[in-house]
C-alpha cells in the first residue's frame, strides 16, 4: 500500500503544512484555538478508522498511524485532542447500546468531537470513579484525574466501576452541568494548550441510553493491556520532526535506526495476542499449575517485545529530540524554538499512556539493569 497517496494522508499532510506546523510555537504558547478543531473536523481525519456506512473512512491501521505521524510531527496539541476522539469512535463501532445509532455517525463525519475519561480504570482494584445505578440511569461519582479538550470538546466518554466490578462507560456532555465541576486548565511542562482538566463528578447522573459498554473488568483491561504495550504513532511523529531539524550527516543514522524501529513496531501491533491470551500477569497464570507454563512463557516473550520495541521508540526519541537541541544551540532555548518545543513534547510521550508495566521495563533500561524475566522468580 502507498500510503503517501491515500486520500486522509494527502489531507493529513496538507494540514500540517499549511496550518499546523506554522501555528505550533503559538500554540504551544497561547493555546490551541477553535479554527484548528474546526479544520480537523472538516478534514474529514476524525473518521479514519470509523465505519464507511456511518460516514467515516473505514480506512487500515497503517492508514491511522500514518495521519497520527503526521498530526503529532506538526503541532502536539492539536494531535493530542484528537488522538481522544478515535477511542469513542471504536468504542460505539463495536457497541450493541442503542446510543451507537445516535452518535456513531456524527463523530465519524466529524460534526461532533470527543474526548475520554478513562484513565482512571487502571487503578483498579481502586475505584477513583464509582458508578451505580439511579432512578432508571447512572450515577457518576468520584474523580477524574485527567481530561483532555475540556473547552474543546462536544462529548465525552466517561468510565467507571460499578460495585459488582463492571466497567460501564457511557457519553456526556462535555460541560459543567449539575454533578459534574472541571479544575482550572492544568499548566504543563508540555502541551498546556490541550486543555487538560480533572473532573470532580458528585452525583453525575446519566441515562441508560448514554451508556456505551459495560463489561467486566477483567475483559476491558486484557484488551486495555494490549494498547499500553505498543508504541504510539506519536513517538514516531515526534522523532522525525525532530530529525528534520537536523544535518543530512547527523540524521542519516538517526533515520536508519528509525526505519527499523518503526517497521517492527508496527508488525507487532498487527499480531495477535497469544492463544489463551487474559491479559493478566504471567505469574497469575503459572499459579495454576504446570500445565500453564508453556501459555505463561509465550504471554512473557510477547510482552517483553513489545516493552523491548516501546523503549527502544523511546530511546531513539530522547536521541532525535536532544540532537535538535544541540544542533539549535541557543536559539533552541527560546519559546519560539521548534527544538525546545519537541523536547518538551518528546518529554510528555515518555508518560502518556504509561503503566506500571511499561514504567518498569522503561526504567530498567534507563538504569542498565537486567530484562525481567517474565516474572519467574517474583
Amino acid at each position: 500500500m502507498d500510503l503517501t497517496a491515500h486520500p486522509l494522508v494527502v489531507r493529513a499532510r496538507r494540514l500540517a503544512e499549511d496550518l499546523l506546523a506554522p501555528e505550533a510555537e503559538r500554540v504551544d504558547q497561547e493555546g490551541l484555538p477553535p479554527g484548528h478543531i474546526e479544520a480537523v473536523k472538516r478534514s474529514g481525519l476524525l473518521g479514519v478508522t470509523a465505519p464507511a456506512d456511518h460516514g467515516g473512512a473505514g480506512a487500515p491501521p497503517a492508514v491511522a498511524r500514518e495521519v497520527a505521524e503526521i498530526l503529532a510531527g506538526a503541532c502536539g496539541a492539536t494531535w493530542f485532542v484528537q488522538t481522544q476522539h478515535h477511542t469513542p469512535v471504536q468504542t460505539l463501532a463495536r457497541s450493541e447500546h442503542p446510543v451507537r445509532e445516535r452518535l456513531l455517525g456524527p463523530l465519524s463525519r466529524g460534526e461532533l468531537l470527543s474526548g475520554v475519561a478513562y484513565a482512571q480504570l487502571r487503578s483498579y482494584p481502586r475505584r477513583p470513579v464509582r458508578v451505580r445505578p439511579e432512578r432508571g440511569g447512572w450515577r457518576f461519582d468520584g474523580t477524574v484525574p485527567w481530561y483532555t479538550g475540556w473547552g474543546l470538546n462536544d462529548v465525552m466518554l466517561l468510565a467507571g466501576v460499578t460495585d459488582s466490578g463492571e466497567v460501564l462507560f457511557a457519553f456526556a456532555e462535555a460541560r459543567e452541568q449539575p454533578g459534574l465541576r472541571a479544575s482550572e486548565p492544568m499548566r504543563l511542562a508540555a502541551l498546556t494548550a490541550a486543555r487538560t482538566v480533572s473532573l470532580e463528578l458528585d452525583g453525575l447522573w446519566l441515562p441508560a441510553q448514554a451508556v456505551a459498554l459495560r463489561t467486566p473488568y477483567d475483559r476491558w483491561a486484557a484488551g486495555d493491556r494490549i494498547r499500553t504495550l505498543h508504541t504510539s504513532p506519536a513517538v514516531f511523529g515526534v522523532t522525525q520532526a525532530a530529525l528534520s531539524l537536523l544535518d543530512t550527516d547527523t540524521a542519516a543514522p538517526l533515520r536508519g535506526r528509525l526505519a527499523r524501529i518503526r517497521r517492527r513496531a508496527y508488525e507487532l501491533a498487527d499480531e495477535p495476542p497469544p492463544e489463551g491470551w487474559t491479559g493478566r500477569p504471567a505469574t497469575a497464570m503459572r499459579a495454576k499449575g504446570a500445565e500453564a507454563e508453556s501459555e505463561a512463557r509465550a504471554v512473557d516473550a510477547w510482552v517483553g517485545e513489545r516493552l523491548a520495541v516501546r523503549v527502544d521508540a523511546y530511546e531513539l526519541l530522547r536521541t532525535a529530540t536532544t540532537a535538535a537541541v544541540v544542533a539549535g544551540g541557543g536559539r533552541a532555548m527560546t519559546l519560539t524554538g521548534r527544538a525546545q518545543r519537541l523536547a518538551r513534547e518528546g518529554l510528555f510521550l515518555l508518560v502518556q499512556g504509561q503503566t506500571a508495566e511499561s514504567r518498569a521495563a522503561h526504567l530498567r533500561a534507563l538504569s542498565g539493569a537486567p530484562a525481567d524475566t517474565g516474572e519467574r522468580n517474583t
